[in-house]
């Protein structure tokens, strides 16, 4: 409930890039979603990323070393219910309002060509941003003729803040750990090297490391690893 008595739905705040997701509200969003029930519960799933290691003195097993947290992830399950029963608005099918649903969550608008970025909002508080990663509609309730007029819808958002946030986040700059960087317009392989590791001359090792044929021209979005490097053994 807000402090007026009013009961708070929650809010999926569709918007074109992460900037306008991280500062913009409901008037700067491009598509909004109120949910007809709040839900009942969310779940926050927290991984951490490790690889295995040689096997260590004394130990039978291999040894897990620590390469980086992956960004965490939310899954809601919203209800779609034409009954009538919970808004007095009892209606033939739900079909079109799943449709809306997706189209907001799947769609994509403009000159970016991917699905967009979504802000969580509950009340006056942000609780989530990131982007839809899986949907799954579970449909409940059929008329006679098996037209279905509820269905639970769950969905999952992964965390979208940026890697260089993350890791200040994590406070795990070393460049003795694993990191995972998403290529941004005008990244070279050199400059990003040089913001892991301070020098740009690992490029080459890099390359090789994620197979890229065609370093020279970076593809923006791909996901690039910089493992720990041997730094007596620069190229």
């Amino acid at each position: 409930m807000a402090e007026n008595g009013k009961l708070e739905k929650m809010l999926i705040l569709a918007f074109s890039d992460s900037e306008k997701a991280e500062s913009g509200g409901l008037l700067e969003a491009d598509e909004s979603f109120e949910a007809l029930i709040n839900p009942e519960s969310y779940t926050l799933d927290y991984k951490l990323k490790f690889s295995e290691s040689g096997q260590g003195q004394g130990t039978s097993g291999q040894q897990l070393k620590y390469e980086y947290t992956e960004p965490e992830e939310i899954s809601f399950e919203f209800l779609f219910d034409n009954t009538g029963i919970i808004d007095g608005k009892p209606r033939d099918s739900i079909a079109d309002d799943i449709k809306a649903f997706k189209e907001v969550l799947t769609g994509y608008k403009g000159d970016a060509h991917e699905p967009r970025h979504f802000k969580l909002v509950w009340g006056e508080h942000s609780i989530f941003k990131g982007r839809v990663v899986e949907v799954g509609i579970t449909y409940k309730l059929f008329r006679p003729d098996g037209t279905p007029i509820r269905a639970l819808v769950k969905v999952k958002f992964k965390s979208s803040i940026e890697e260089e946030k993350r890791a200040a986040k994590e406070n795990k700059s070393s460049p003795d750990l694993s990191h995972s960087r998403r290529v941004k317009a005008g990244d070279t392989l050199p400059l990003m090297c040089y913001k892991i590791y301070g020098d740009p001359r690992y490029y080459l090792e890099i390359a090789k490391i994620n197979r890229l044929d065609h370093f020279r021209s970076l593809e923006p979005g791909r996901e690039i690893m910089f493992p720990p490097v041997n730094k007596t053994a620069r190229p």
